[in-house]
């Protein structure tokens, strides 16, 4: 009798987290369906506040799926005319300043995006959350008066920028209201608010982040969606090498 009632309650525990993580699964799919799209072109301010003062850039990017982006920033003069590129798993940043294109590869991808708490390791990676990470349900959760999954994230592809997410996902919008990102040892380097919850072109989106790096001084970037439209026709010539310098 002791080793039947052992084995069902091994049966109940692969039962319950097998439901856990289908459900986990359910509520990423939901979360790429808001927030992925075979195109995007998007108008944004980035503000990034440092320890004694902040910046304001604005820009223009057209995203191909999930392997082609093009940015442009277009203010202050400072960076004005500044470019970036991405094509597959490779991306360059073209400076007017000083006519050159670079290539951003290895330890270079986890430096700052214009003095920003961005990696060109977050510019680079569109990937959908399903695509990257298994997901666990693993509980419920108010945040700002809003009720919440709480999910925790585990990478299933060798490059994951953080091998272990959290997520508190709000249940009607399908969209995460705060992220919390790990690194393999377990330590928080990262935490992303999302706010301004609007419906857009039939999804929900969020029109604010605001990153913080928790390694990082300064108090954070906000992230704010000026304009975006999905799924439109863009040129082919845009992610080209040769568009950087036009």
């Amino acid at each position: 009798m002791k080793k039947i009632g052992f084995i069902l309650l091994i049966l109940f525990v692969t039962t319950a987290l097998s439901a856990q993580e289908g459900e986990g699964l359910r509520i990423l799919q939901a979360i790429d369906k808001n927030m992925s799209a075979d195109s995007r072109i998007v108008e944004s301010t980035m503000i990034v506040h440092g320890k004694r003062n902040s910046r304001t850039m604005t820009s223009k990017s057209y995203v191909m799926g999930t392997d082609k982006s093009f940015s442009e920033y277009l203010s202050p003069a400072r960076e004005r005319g500044t470019k970036m590129l991405k094509l597959d798993n490779e991306m360059w940043v073209y400076s007017p300043s000083t006519d050159r294109t670079i290539m951003i590869s290895g330890h270079m991808m986890r430096q700052s995006v214009m003095g920003s708490d961005l990696s060109y390791e977050d510019m680079m990676d569109d990937r959908k959350l399903t695509e990257i990470y298994n997901a666990e349900v693993a509980g419920n959760e108010i945040i700002d008066e809003r009720d919440c999954w709480l999910l925790t994230l585990t990478g299933k592809v060798n490059d994951a920028a953080y091998p272990t997410r959290k997520l508190w996902v709000d249940k009607e919008w399908m969209i995460p209201l705060r992220e919390e990102l790990y690194a393999k040892s377990g330590q928080l380097l990262k935490k992303i608010t999302l706010s301004d919850i609007r419906q857009t072109e039939g999804r929900w989106f969020p029109m604010k982040m605001i990153y913080k790096d928790i390694l990082k001084d300064g108090n954070g970037t906000e992230w704010i969606i000026d304009s975006i439209t999905f799924d439109r026709k863009i040129p082919e010539h845009i992610f080209s090498k040769a568009s950087m310098k036009k």
